[in-house]
Protein backbone atom coordinates (compact mmCIF):
# COMPACT_ATOMS: atom_id res chain seq x y z
CA UNK A 1 0.00 0.00 0.00
CA UNK A 2 2.88 2.29 0.82
CA UNK A 3 4.41 1.62 -2.50
CA UNK A 4 1.25 2.47 -4.37
CA UNK A 5 0.97 5.81 -2.59
CA UNK A 6 4.51 6.68 -3.40
CA UNK A 7 4.05 5.85 -6.94
CA UNK A 8 1.18 8.18 -7.26
CA UNK A 9 2.85 11.01 -5.50
CA UNK A 10 6.23 10.73 -7.25
CA UNK A 11 6.73 13.03 -10.18
CA UNK A 12 8.49 10.34 -12.03
CA UNK A 13 5.31 8.33 -12.44
CA UNK A 14 3.30 11.28 -13.96
CA UNK A 15 4.95 11.24 -17.38
CA UNK A 16 4.40 7.52 -17.46
CA UNK A 17 0.71 8.12 -17.12
CA UNK A 18 0.83 10.65 -19.95
CA UNK A 19 2.73 8.23 -22.17
CA UNK A 20 0.12 5.62 -21.62
CA UNK A 21 -2.56 8.11 -22.76
CA UNK A 22 -0.67 9.28 -25.93
CA UNK A 23 -1.64 6.38 -28.18
CA UNK A 24 -5.39 7.05 -27.86
CA UNK A 25 -4.75 10.78 -28.58
CA UNK A 26 -3.06 9.92 -31.85
CA UNK A 27 -5.98 7.64 -32.68
CA UNK A 28 -8.44 10.37 -31.80
CA UNK A 29 -6.61 12.85 -34.09
CA UNK A 30 -6.50 10.47 -37.09
CA UNK A 31 -9.77 8.64 -36.64
CA UNK A 32 -12.11 11.65 -37.05
CA UNK A 33 -10.22 12.84 -40.24
CA UNK A 34 -10.97 9.69 -42.22
CA UNK A 35 -14.73 9.68 -41.78
CA UNK A 36 -14.72 13.46 -42.42
CA UNK A 37 -13.03 12.95 -45.78
CA UNK A 38 -15.47 10.22 -46.71
CA UNK A 39 -18.39 12.50 -45.88
CA UNK A 40 -17.02 15.43 -47.94
CA UNK A 41 -16.23 13.34 -51.04
CA UNK A 42 -19.02 13.48 -53.72
CA UNK A 43 -19.41 9.83 -54.69
CA UNK A 44 -23.24 10.00 -54.97
CA UNK A 45 -23.18 12.35 -58.05
CA UNK A 46 -20.68 10.08 -59.78
CA UNK A 47 -22.93 7.05 -59.84
CA UNK A 48 -25.77 9.35 -61.07
CA UNK A 49 -23.67 10.52 -64.03
CA UNK A 50 -22.70 6.97 -64.77
CA UNK A 51 -26.36 6.02 -64.72
CA UNK A 52 -27.13 8.80 -67.23
CA UNK A 53 -24.33 7.64 -69.44
CA UNK A 54 -25.58 4.12 -69.33
CA UNK A 55 -29.01 5.40 -70.22
CA UNK A 56 -27.54 7.26 -73.22
CA UNK A 57 -25.72 4.15 -74.29
CA UNK A 58 -28.90 2.15 -74.24
CA UNK A 59 -30.64 4.79 -76.33
CA UNK A 60 -27.85 4.81 -78.89
CA UNK A 61 -27.75 1.06 -79.01
CA UNK A 62 -31.50 0.77 -79.65
CA UNK A 63 -32.74 3.71 -81.82
CA UNK A 64 -35.98 1.93 -82.69
CA UNK A 65 -37.12 1.95 -79.03
CA UNK A 66 -36.32 5.67 -78.82
CA UNK A 67 -38.44 6.30 -81.90
CA UNK A 68 -41.38 4.39 -80.39
CA UNK A 69 -41.13 6.29 -77.07
CA UNK A 70 -41.55 9.61 -78.93
CA UNK A 71 -44.63 11.47 -77.66
CA UNK A 72 -45.85 12.46 -81.14
CA UNK A 73 -45.49 8.97 -82.52
CA UNK A 74 -42.76 10.01 -84.98
CA UNK A 75 -39.24 8.57 -85.15
CA UNK A 76 -36.76 10.55 -83.08
CA UNK A 77 -33.98 10.28 -85.66
CA UNK A 78 -35.66 11.93 -88.67
CA UNK A 79 -32.57 11.70 -90.85
CA UNK A 80 -32.25 7.96 -90.55
CA UNK A 81 -35.97 7.10 -90.80
CA UNK A 82 -37.69 9.55 -93.22
CA UNK A 83 -41.41 10.13 -92.94
CA UNK A 84 -43.58 8.49 -95.61
CA UNK A 85 -44.38 10.77 -98.55
CA UNK A 86 -48.00 9.68 -98.52
CA UNK A 87 -50.25 7.35 -96.63
CA UNK A 88 -49.96 3.79 -97.80
CA UNK A 89 -53.03 1.79 -98.83
CA UNK A 90 -54.48 0.02 -95.82
CA UNK A 91 -57.34 -2.30 -95.08
CA UNK A 92 -58.81 -2.32 -91.60
CA UNK A 93 -55.75 -0.40 -90.40
CA UNK A 94 -53.25 -3.07 -91.51
CA UNK A 95 -50.84 -2.72 -94.43
CA UNK A 96 -51.14 -5.82 -96.59
CA UNK A 97 -47.94 -5.49 -98.58
CA UNK A 98 -44.55 -7.02 -97.75
CA UNK A 99 -42.43 -5.15 -95.22
CA UNK A 100 -38.69 -4.50 -95.77
CA UNK A 101 -36.21 -6.59 -93.83
CA UNK A 102 -33.47 -3.91 -93.68
CA UNK A 103 -33.30 -0.21 -92.97
CA UNK A 104 -32.58 2.52 -95.49
CA UNK A 105 -30.33 3.19 -97.30
CA UNK A 106 -30.41 -0.08 -99.16
CA UNK A 107 -28.54 -0.12 -102.47
CA UNK A 108 -27.98 -3.78 -103.09
CA UNK A 109 -26.69 -5.59 -106.10
CA UNK A 110 -29.16 -7.15 -108.44
CA UNK A 111 -29.47 -10.94 -108.52
CA UNK A 112 -28.53 -12.74 -111.71
CA UNK A 113 -31.30 -13.02 -114.36
CA UNK A 114 -33.55 -16.06 -114.22
CA UNK A 115 -36.10 -17.52 -116.62
CA UNK A 116 -38.97 -15.22 -117.63
CA UNK A 117 -42.42 -15.76 -116.21
CA UNK A 118 -44.88 -17.74 -118.27
CA UNK A 119 -48.37 -16.50 -119.00
CA UNK A 120 -49.81 -18.86 -116.40
CA UNK A 121 -47.32 -17.70 -113.75
CA UNK A 122 -48.07 -14.05 -114.54
CA UNK A 123 -51.76 -14.71 -114.01
CA UNK A 124 -50.95 -16.26 -110.62
CA UNK A 125 -48.82 -13.27 -109.61
CA UNK A 126 -51.62 -10.84 -110.54
CA UNK A 127 -54.28 -12.78 -108.58
CA UNK A 128 -54.88 -12.14 -104.89
CA UNK A 129 -54.38 -15.25 -102.75
CA UNK A 130 -52.54 -17.28 -105.38
CA UNK A 131 -49.02 -17.54 -106.76
CA UNK A 132 -47.15 -17.46 -103.48
CA UNK A 133 -43.56 -18.53 -104.12
CA UNK A 134 -43.67 -17.91 -107.88
CA UNK A 135 -40.75 -15.89 -109.23
CA UNK A 136 -39.22 -14.98 -112.56
CA UNK A 137 -38.33 -12.12 -114.89
CA UNK A 138 -41.23 -9.92 -115.91
CA UNK A 139 -42.69 -6.42 -115.89
CA UNK A 140 -45.38 -4.66 -113.83
CA UNK A 141 -47.23 -1.37 -114.16
CA UNK A 142 -48.96 0.56 -111.43
CA UNK A 143 -49.01 3.57 -109.13
CA UNK A 144 -46.02 4.48 -106.98
CA UNK A 145 -46.45 5.18 -103.26
CA UNK A 146 -44.12 5.25 -100.23
CA UNK A 147 -44.57 3.36 -96.97
CA UNK A 148 -42.07 3.66 -94.09
CA UNK A 149 -39.68 5.36 -96.48
CA UNK A 150 -39.66 2.47 -98.99
CA UNK A 151 -41.08 2.61 -102.53
CA UNK A 152 -44.01 0.36 -103.34
CA UNK A 153 -45.90 -0.30 -106.55
CA UNK A 154 -49.69 -0.63 -106.36
CA UNK A 155 -50.83 -2.94 -109.15
CA UNK A 156 -54.46 -3.64 -110.06
CA UNK A 157 -54.82 -7.41 -110.32
CA UNK A 158 -56.94 -9.61 -112.55
CA UNK A 159 -59.98 -9.42 -110.25
CA UNK A 160 -59.71 -5.58 -109.83
CA UNK A 161 -58.07 -5.96 -106.40
CA UNK A 162 -54.87 -4.20 -105.32
CA UNK A 163 -51.49 -5.91 -105.04
CA UNK A 164 -48.46 -4.24 -103.40
CA UNK A 165 -44.88 -4.92 -104.48
CA UNK A 166 -41.82 -3.66 -102.62
CA UNK A 167 -39.26 -2.25 -105.07
CA UNK A 168 -35.64 -3.14 -104.31
CA UNK A 169 -32.32 -2.70 -106.01
CA UNK A 170 -29.84 0.13 -106.60
CA UNK A 171 -32.66 2.51 -107.58
CA UNK A 172 -34.53 2.07 -104.31
CA UNK A 173 -33.46 5.49 -103.02
CA UNK A 174 -34.46 7.25 -106.28
CA UNK A 175 -37.90 5.72 -106.79
CA UNK A 176 -39.66 7.55 -103.89
CA UNK A 177 -39.35 10.75 -105.93
CA UNK A 178 -42.00 9.39 -108.30
CA UNK A 179 -44.85 9.25 -105.79
CA UNK A 180 -48.29 9.15 -107.45
CA UNK A 181 -46.67 8.58 -110.85
CA UNK A 182 -47.53 5.77 -113.19
CA UNK A 183 -44.43 3.58 -113.07
CA UNK A 184 -43.44 0.58 -115.15
CA UNK A 185 -40.71 -1.71 -113.77
CA UNK A 186 -38.80 -4.64 -115.26
CA UNK A 187 -36.88 -7.13 -113.19
CA UNK A 188 -37.07 -10.19 -110.98
CA UNK A 189 -40.59 -10.54 -109.56
CA UNK A 190 -41.09 -12.64 -106.44
CA UNK A 191 -44.49 -13.31 -104.93
CA UNK A 192 -43.95 -13.51 -101.17
CA UNK A 193 -47.45 -13.24 -99.67
CA UNK A 194 -51.09 -13.30 -100.64
CA UNK A 195 -51.25 -9.57 -101.37
CA UNK A 196 -47.96 -8.79 -103.05
CA UNK A 197 -44.27 -9.45 -103.22
CA UNK A 198 -40.88 -8.01 -104.08
CA UNK A 199 -39.44 -6.75 -107.35
CA UNK A 200 -35.70 -6.48 -107.97
CA UNK A 201 -35.84 -3.51 -110.33
CA UNK A 202 -33.52 -3.65 -113.34
CA UNK A 203 -35.25 -0.95 -115.43
CA UNK A 204 -38.03 1.48 -114.72
CA UNK A 205 -39.91 4.33 -116.39
CA UNK A 206 -42.23 6.91 -114.82
CA UNK A 207 -44.90 9.12 -116.35
CA UNK A 208 -46.06 12.37 -114.82
CA UNK A 209 -49.79 12.56 -114.11
CA UNK A 210 -49.90 16.15 -115.43
CA UNK A 211 -48.74 15.07 -118.86
CA UNK A 212 -51.52 12.54 -119.20
CA UNK A 213 -54.10 14.01 -121.56
CA UNK A 214 -57.48 12.40 -121.51
CA UNK A 215 -58.10 11.60 -125.11
CA UNK A 216 -61.58 12.37 -126.29
CA UNK A 217 -62.89 9.37 -128.16
CA UNK A 218 -63.02 10.33 -131.80
CA UNK A 219 -66.03 9.05 -133.62
CA UNK A 220 -64.98 6.96 -136.59
CA UNK A 221 -65.60 8.64 -139.88
CA UNK A 222 -68.62 7.33 -141.68
CA UNK A 223 -67.34 6.02 -144.97
CA UNK A 224 -69.51 7.04 -147.86
CA UNK A 225 -71.02 4.25 -149.87
CA UNK A 226 -72.73 3.98 -153.22
CA UNK A 227 -76.46 4.06 -152.73
CA UNK A 228 -78.24 1.05 -154.17
CA UNK A 229 -81.11 1.54 -156.68
CA UNK A 230 -83.60 0.96 -153.86
CA UNK A 231 -81.91 3.51 -151.61
CA UNK A 232 -81.76 6.01 -154.48
CA UNK A 233 -85.49 5.58 -154.99
CA UNK A 234 -86.10 6.27 -151.30
CA UNK A 235 -84.02 9.44 -151.53
CA UNK A 236 -86.06 10.65 -154.52
CA UNK A 237 -89.48 10.03 -152.93
CA UNK A 238 -91.26 12.42 -150.59
CA UNK A 239 -91.17 11.62 -146.88
CA UNK A 240 -88.62 8.81 -147.23
CA UNK A 241 -84.86 8.39 -146.78
CA UNK A 242 -84.27 11.38 -144.48
CA UNK A 243 -80.71 11.25 -143.10
CA UNK A 244 -79.31 9.05 -145.87
CA UNK A 245 -75.99 10.00 -147.42
CA UNK A 246 -73.87 8.46 -150.14
CA UNK A 247 -72.85 8.45 -153.77
CA UNK A 248 -75.76 8.37 -156.21
CA UNK A 249 -76.85 9.40 -159.69
CA UNK A 250 -80.13 11.27 -160.17
CA UNK A 251 -82.15 12.72 -163.02
CA UNK A 252 -84.48 15.71 -162.71
CA UNK A 253 -85.48 19.18 -163.85
CA UNK A 254 -82.99 21.98 -163.27
CA UNK A 255 -84.48 25.11 -161.66
CA UNK A 256 -83.26 28.24 -159.87
CA UNK A 257 -84.11 30.11 -156.70
CA UNK A 258 -82.26 33.39 -156.48
CA UNK A 259 -78.65 32.55 -157.43
CA UNK A 260 -78.84 28.90 -156.35
CA UNK A 261 -79.62 25.94 -158.58
CA UNK A 262 -81.69 22.96 -157.46
CA UNK A 263 -82.80 19.76 -159.08
CA UNK A 264 -86.45 18.66 -158.87
CA UNK A 265 -86.47 14.84 -158.90
CA UNK A 266 -90.15 14.02 -158.19
CA UNK A 267 -93.63 15.52 -157.73
CA UNK A 268 -92.70 18.81 -159.41
CA UNK A 269 -95.14 21.66 -158.86
CA UNK A 270 -96.86 20.06 -155.87
CA UNK A 271 -96.41 20.39 -152.15
CA UNK A 272 -94.76 16.97 -152.15
CA UNK A 273 -91.99 18.15 -154.44
CA UNK A 274 -88.54 16.66 -153.71
CA UNK A 275 -85.61 18.84 -154.72
CA UNK A 276 -81.88 19.00 -153.99
CA UNK A 277 -79.68 22.07 -153.79
CA UNK A 278 -76.63 21.77 -156.05
CA UNK A 279 -73.26 22.63 -154.45
CA UNK A 280 -69.63 22.48 -155.51
CA UNK A 281 -67.54 23.92 -158.32
CA UNK A 282 -69.09 21.58 -160.87
CA UNK A 283 -72.52 23.08 -160.18
CA UNK A 284 -71.54 26.40 -161.81
CA UNK A 285 -72.02 27.44 -165.42
CA UNK A 286 -75.26 25.51 -165.93
CA UNK A 287 -77.62 28.48 -166.05
CA UNK A 288 -78.25 27.93 -169.76
CA UNK A 289 -79.75 24.54 -168.96
CA UNK A 290 -82.34 25.87 -166.50
CA UNK A 291 -85.73 24.35 -167.24
CA UNK A 292 -84.25 21.27 -168.91
CA UNK A 293 -83.47 17.76 -167.72
CA UNK A 294 -80.11 17.16 -166.00
CA UNK A 295 -78.30 13.96 -165.05
CA UNK A 296 -75.82 14.39 -162.20
CA UNK A 297 -73.61 12.25 -159.99
CA UNK A 298 -72.25 13.21 -156.58
CA UNK A 299 -72.58 12.91 -152.83
CA UNK A 300 -76.27 13.07 -152.00
CA UNK A 301 -77.44 13.97 -148.50
CA UNK A 302 -81.15 14.07 -147.78
CA UNK A 303 -81.74 16.28 -144.76
CA UNK A 304 -85.54 16.19 -144.69
CA UNK A 305 -88.47 14.48 -146.35
CA UNK A 306 -88.55 17.15 -149.09
CA UNK A 307 -84.89 17.06 -150.15
CA UNK A 308 -81.39 18.08 -149.20
CA UNK A 309 -78.19 18.90 -151.06
CA UNK A 310 -75.83 17.33 -153.58
CA UNK A 311 -72.06 17.87 -153.85
CA UNK A 312 -71.92 17.66 -157.63
CA UNK A 313 -69.10 15.77 -159.32
CA UNK A 314 -70.52 15.41 -162.83
CA UNK A 315 -73.48 17.18 -164.42
CA UNK A 316 -74.80 16.52 -167.94
CA UNK A 317 -77.92 17.76 -169.79
CA UNK A 318 -80.23 15.03 -171.04
CA UNK A 319 -83.34 14.98 -173.30
CA UNK A 320 -86.77 14.69 -171.73
CA UNK A 321 -87.83 11.18 -170.79
CA UNK A 322 -91.54 11.95 -171.42
CA UNK A 323 -92.69 13.89 -174.40
CA UNK A 324 -94.60 17.04 -173.41
CA UNK A 325 -98.22 17.47 -174.31
CA UNK A 326 -98.53 18.75 -177.87
CA UNK A 327 -100.23 22.12 -177.64
CA UNK A 328 -100.53 22.65 -181.40
CA UNK A 329 -104.15 22.68 -182.47
CA UNK A 330 -105.39 22.57 -178.84
CA UNK A 331 -107.82 25.09 -177.41
CA UNK A 332 -105.62 26.86 -174.88
CA UNK A 333 -106.44 29.56 -172.34
CA UNK A 334 -103.80 31.55 -170.49
CA UNK A 335 -104.10 33.09 -167.04
CA UNK A 336 -101.56 35.57 -165.57
CA UNK A 337 -102.26 35.40 -161.88
CA UNK A 338 -102.58 38.77 -160.17
CA UNK A 339 -103.85 39.47 -156.69
CA UNK A 340 -105.25 36.77 -154.47
CA UNK A 341 -107.95 35.10 -156.59
CA UNK A 342 -109.32 34.67 -160.09
CA UNK A 343 -111.83 32.70 -162.19
CA UNK A 344 -111.94 31.14 -165.65
CA UNK A 345 -114.09 28.84 -167.79
CA UNK A 346 -112.56 26.09 -169.91
CA UNK A 347 -113.87 23.27 -172.02
CA UNK A 348 -113.33 19.63 -171.19
CA UNK A 349 -110.01 18.22 -172.46
CA UNK A 350 -108.80 21.68 -173.45
CA UNK A 351 -105.63 23.34 -172.19
CA UNK A 352 -105.21 25.77 -169.29
CA UNK A 353 -101.96 27.61 -168.65
CA UNK A 354 -101.51 29.53 -165.37
CA UNK A 355 -98.42 31.69 -164.80
CA UNK A 356 -97.32 33.06 -161.43
CA UNK A 357 -94.24 35.19 -160.59
CA UNK A 358 -91.58 33.36 -158.56
CA UNK A 359 -89.71 34.75 -155.58
CA UNK A 360 -86.13 33.96 -154.48
CA UNK A 361 -86.14 31.08 -152.01
CA UNK A 362 -89.78 30.22 -152.69
CA UNK A 363 -91.70 28.29 -155.33
CA UNK A 364 -95.35 27.91 -156.29
CA UNK A 365 -97.09 24.60 -155.72
CA UNK A 366 -100.54 23.01 -155.55
CA UNK A 367 -101.98 20.22 -153.44
CA UNK A 368 -101.24 16.74 -154.88
CA UNK A 369 -104.88 15.57 -154.74
CA UNK A 370 -106.12 18.70 -156.51
CA UNK A 371 -103.40 18.40 -159.14
CA UNK A 372 -104.69 14.94 -159.93
CA UNK A 373 -108.32 16.09 -160.08
CA UNK A 374 -107.62 18.97 -162.47
CA UNK A 375 -105.05 16.90 -164.44
CA UNK A 376 -101.83 18.84 -163.88
CA UNK A 377 -99.45 17.90 -166.72
CA UNK A 378 -96.49 20.23 -166.37
CA UNK A 379 -95.00 22.68 -163.88
CA UNK A 380 -92.38 24.58 -165.87
CA UNK A 381 -89.84 27.06 -164.57
CA UNK A 382 -89.22 29.95 -167.01
CA UNK A 383 -86.53 32.63 -167.01
CA UNK A 384 -87.40 35.88 -168.77
CA UNK A 385 -84.90 38.30 -170.32
CA UNK A 386 -85.40 40.85 -167.54
CA UNK A 387 -84.26 38.31 -164.95
CA UNK A 388 -87.74 37.68 -163.53
CA UNK A 389 -88.70 34.05 -163.06
CA UNK A 390 -92.14 32.63 -163.74
CA UNK A 391 -93.81 29.35 -162.91
CA UNK A 392 -96.24 27.88 -165.46
CA UNK A 393 -98.82 25.28 -164.52
CA UNK A 394 -100.36 23.47 -167.52
CA UNK A 395 -103.65 21.61 -166.98
CA UNK A 396 -105.86 19.50 -169.25
CA UNK A 397 -109.15 19.27 -167.26
CA UNK A 398 -110.93 15.94 -167.65
CA UNK A 399 -113.64 16.24 -164.96
CA UNK A 400 -116.54 18.64 -165.57
CA UNK A 401 -117.67 20.93 -162.81
CA UNK A 402 -116.36 23.80 -160.71
CA UNK A 403 -112.92 23.35 -159.13
CA UNK A 404 -111.14 25.72 -156.72
CA UNK A 405 -107.44 25.44 -157.40
CA UNK A 406 -105.28 26.83 -154.55
CA UNK A 407 -101.68 27.82 -155.32
CA UNK A 408 -99.18 28.17 -152.45
CA UNK A 409 -95.95 30.19 -152.54
CA UNK A 410 -93.90 28.05 -150.12
CA UNK A 411 -90.23 27.60 -149.29
CA UNK A 412 -88.29 25.39 -151.65
CA UNK A 413 -87.09 22.83 -149.09
CA UNK A 414 -89.89 23.32 -146.55
CA UNK A 415 -93.31 23.49 -148.23
CA UNK A 416 -95.10 23.87 -144.88
CA UNK A 417 -93.92 27.51 -144.66
CA UNK A 418 -96.31 29.40 -146.95
CA UNK A 419 -95.66 33.00 -147.87
CA UNK A 420 -98.58 33.73 -150.22
CA UNK A 421 -101.65 32.04 -151.72
CA UNK A 422 -103.65 32.44 -154.92
CA UNK A 423 -107.09 30.90 -155.52
CA UNK A 424 -108.31 30.20 -159.04
CA UNK A 425 -111.88 29.01 -159.65
CA UNK A 426 -111.95 26.78 -162.75
CA UNK A 427 -115.30 25.96 -164.34
CA UNK A 428 -115.03 22.98 -166.66
CA UNK A 429 -117.80 22.76 -169.17
CA UNK A 430 -118.65 19.47 -170.85
CA UNK A 431 -117.94 19.04 -174.51
CA UNK A 432 -114.79 18.28 -176.44
CA UNK A 433 -112.49 20.90 -177.70
CA UNK A 434 -111.66 21.27 -181.42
Amino acid sequence: MAKDKKATKSPKNKPAKSKAVKPPKVVKAKAPLKPAKVAKAPPPPKPEKAAVKTADKTVLAKPEKAAKVDAKGKPADVKKVPEPAMSAPRRDGVFLGPLPDKQLPRASKLPPPVEPLTKREMEQILSVGTGRGVQGEGSLKGRMFVHLGFPYLEVIGRDKRELFFLLQGPDQEVLPAYVDHKVSVNGLIRRTNNHGGIVEVRKYSAKKPELEVTEVPVEPEIKLKYLSPGETEQVCNAGMGAGMKGFASMRGTLEMTGEDFFLVVSNGGTRQQVSFLLQGKNAKGIKKHVGGTMYLTGVVEKTSGWGGNVMVETCEPRPLDVRPVMRDGMELKNVDARGEKGAIEVRLNSGLSVRLPERAGYTWAVEPTLAKRVSLREANFELRPGGAAMREFFFTPRNPGVHDVDFFLAKVFNPTQVQKTYKLTVTVKPGEGP
